[in-house]
């Protein structure tokens, strides 16, 4: 599967690489920014990958553009992936009409339900499709042994649920501001109900980080930021308390969970705290 190279930015001494390909997860054209460290672009090895999954509505371009990761990821050396957020052009009924489902809301999920079941294949699109497909035309440039996952908002909810489905295949997890708890939550159940049914909630614990971590093995390696001025999280939308609650009654080990005070819900949180995920990110990835 071939990538069609819309735009190369000179960025941080690498490049920033503004991808589309045709995804079979899907059914519809893809849109992925990929950053390129220096390290990357000297040809002596391969780099490690981090990948960043946006928030609601959000396109690749919004936290390549105000989110501040590759002046860290050219530093450490690492290559940033920034996925879309949902299928664009599925002409779904009603798939515009909400900010909170549809377009720019996917969620992360295989859809089970119809009309979204055909298009709405998120996880197994990050999980597996576009990896694959990144790895096989870049491969003598990233290290798919080398992979760890972050996210904010929706996308939070993304990187914890697709570490915690998935052991082994990321690294290290971190997040901003995570849906952590989206049983509970108007945002959650508004997608769960949509996408995946309401018929079988228990099905929905599979796509729910607090519930998920509770049969997590090992260490967490984990870091969760929430900002305590975020109307979001005061409006019960993201629950990370939860999450800490679940992990904490399960044993489970190396969780860093930082209330970060006055921060909100947007760019200016997320970029003042990118370093940071950055350099957890590094920390397994280079281990």
């Amino acid at each position: 599967m071939s990538f069609e190279t819309k735009a190369t930015i000179a960025n941080f001494g690498g490049q920033l690489l503004k991808l589309q390909h045709q995804s079979t997860s899907t059914g519809t054209p893809m849109d992925v920014n990929l950053f390129l460290p220096p390290a990357a672009l000297s040809g002596t090895s391969k780099v490690p990958v981090l990948i960043y999954l946006s928030g609601l509505t959000c396109t690749p371009q919004n936290c390549t553009e105000k989110g501040f990761f590759q002046a860290h990821a050219a530093r450490a050396g690492i290559a940033l992936v920034w996925p879309d957020t949902s299928p664009r052009g599925a002409n779904l009924p009603n798939e515009t009409e909400s900010w909170d489902f549809g377009a720019g809301a996917g969620f992360y999920v295989d859809a089970t339900q119809e009309p979204w079941s055909k298009h709405y294949r998120m996880e197994t699109y990050i999980t597996s499709e576009l990896p694959a497909a990144l790895f096989a035309a870049y491969g003598d440039k990233l290290d798919a042994a080398r992979v760890s996952i972050t996210g904010h908002s929706m996308g939070g909810h993304g990187a914890l649920t697709l570490y915690l489905k998935n052991p082994g295949k990321y690294r290290s997890v971190s997040a901003f501001a995570p849906i952590a708890n989206p049983s509970l939550c108007p945002w959650g159940v508004k997608a769960f109900t949509g996408y995946l049914g309401d018929a079988d909630k228990e099905a929905w614990k599979k796509h729910d980080a607090t519930e998920l971590v509770k049969g997590w093995k090992g260490d967490l390696k984990a870091l969760v930021d929430v900002g305590t001025g975020d109307n979001f999280y005061k409006a019960g939308q993201l629950l990370p308390e939860n999450f800490e609650k679940a992990v904490k009654e399960a044993g489970v080990t190396g969780l860093e969970l930082r209330y970060q005070p006055d921060y909100d819900h947007s760019y200016f949180f997320m970029s003042t705290f990118a370093g940071d995920h950055v350099d957890h990110a590094a920390k397994y990835l280079f281990a």
